[in-house]
């Protein structure tokens, strides 16, 4: 069974496009592009499923053409519709560069003056600023500026983020 800390979020099905059971993907990574993974992970009815992709074709910058293997018609195609995509971060991890702030969800949280802020458990990015949600071993949560300027490492093996945060901004 997968696990959602063995994979981040890139993405989402839109609808069918055309009726040989290709479906429109709208994603925020393009990282299966990049790697070499031939499946990709669906949210259905609450349990993470793997499924091999047959083809793919970009439409533009954030949206691709996808025919996973086995669904050969748009009425199984429509079973698809707004599902959540996710990848593998096992895959990920073999890549030098982050492409997605997605894929620090489930890494835990250091700030050099404050010590443990908590995991991260989702990210926001529905404004131009991007916020890590990160929640704290009191159950509070906390929202904190996804910003470069702010980290200082990134310990992939450890799954931790070590961030100096600015004076008053916790």
């Amino acid at each position: 069974m997968i696990k959602k800390d063995e994979v981040y979020k890139i993405g989402v099905i839109n609808k069918p496009h055309g009726v040989k059971g290709e479906v429109t993907f709208t994603f925020t990574d393009d990282i299966f592009d990049r790697v070499d993974c031939d499946y990709l992970i669906l949210m259905m009815d609450g349990i993470l499923v793997p499924f091999f992709i047959e083809e793919y074709r970009f439409r533009s910058d954030n949206a691709a053409i996808v025919k996973f293997e086995d669904v050969d018609s748009a009425e199984k195609a429509r079973m698809f519709t707004n599902v959540e995509v996710y990848f593998p971060v096992k895959f990920a991890d073999e890549q030098d560069e982050i492409s997605s702030w997605g894929y620090f969800i489930g890494f835990g949280v250091d700030d050099v003056n404050h010590g443990c802020l908590g995991r991260i458990v989702d990210v926001d990015d529905a404004t131009m600023n991007i916020l890590f949600i990160i929640e704290r071993e009191d159950g509070e949560e906390l929202m904190l500026p996804a910003h470069e300027e702010f980290i200082l490492d990134v310990d992939k093996k450890k799954k931790i983020v070590k961030v100096n945060i600015p004076e008053g901004l916790l």
